[in-house]
């Protein structure tokens, strides 16, 4: 069974999804970390692949970039695959300055305001909650292995370069970092009634202007990722 933007058969795609944005990124973790990585998707060159972590099956699916292309990928691998959950794993950016380059947040709610939900004929809301009992499962996971991680509100938006730096707005909110996927997945995934969240690794931190360049972006975020696949199993 194949979508317009999934040629995958259903069987191919496992109930526990990871979701990074970057099909490089994609191939990169299925390659390193799943057994016998299946190329499953590569339409429109957003590449998904399924394979064994620890004898259960996941799925790697990028999503591309932006609201749209996660709202596509979501809502088709929700409701024509019967994805279970879906963990999105990524970076973003940091709107204060004790979020430091290379932790990891773990989105509790996330803040946007686009029209997505609106036009696509559902009530428009500015804050979702992400999936409580997925997050007390990366929480306890996270203790287990000793890390340091971080919780709270994301801002997703639908502008990368803007000229307005002023974060007052966001950061009043409650909002400690930005990137542009997250209230998709969380929309889908409430009418879904599916589970979802989002484990983000800080690139860089738009106060004190530190960064990671591109090839560490890809390459890594090793720690976000081993948490992400040990979480998605249990």
């Amino acid at each position: 069974m194949a979508t317009v933007h999934i040629e995958a058969n259903k069987e191919d795609i496992a109930p526990r999804v990871l979701m990074p944005g970057d099909p490089n990124r994609a191939k990169f973790i299925a390659e390193k970390y799943l057994e016998n990585p299946k190329l499953v998707n590569q339409v429109r060159g957003e590449l998904a692949f399924t394979g064994n972590y620890k004898g259960v099956s996941v799925t790697i699916f990028a999503s591309g970039m932006g609201i749209p292309s996660m709202g596509i990928y979501s809502y088709e691998l929700f409701n024509d695959y019967d994805v279970e959950k879906i963990i999105r794993i990524g970076t973003a950016g940091s709107y204060i300055e004790d979020l430091k380059v290379y932790d990891i947040l773990l989105a509790d709610s996330v803040y946007s305001n686009t029209t997505f939900e609106e036009e696509s004929g559902r009530t428009n809301t500015e804050i979702i909650n992400t999936t409580a009992e997925l997050n007390s499962v990366i929480m306890n996971t996270a203790r287990m292995k000793g890390l340091d991680l971080k919780t709270g509100r994301i801002h997703t938006s639908e502008a990368f370069y803007t000229d307005n730096k002023d974060y007052s707005k966001y950061i009043d909110m409650g909002c400690k970092a930005v990137e542009m996927e997250t209230y998709a997945l969380m929309c889908n995934a409430n009418k879904f009634k599916k589970k979802a969240t989002a484990l983000l690794t800080i690139s860089d931190n738009l106060i004190t202007h530190e960064e990671i360049d591109s090839a560490s972006r890809e390459r890594k975020l090793d720690e976000m990722i081993v948490l992400a696949l040990e979480s998605i199993i249990k």
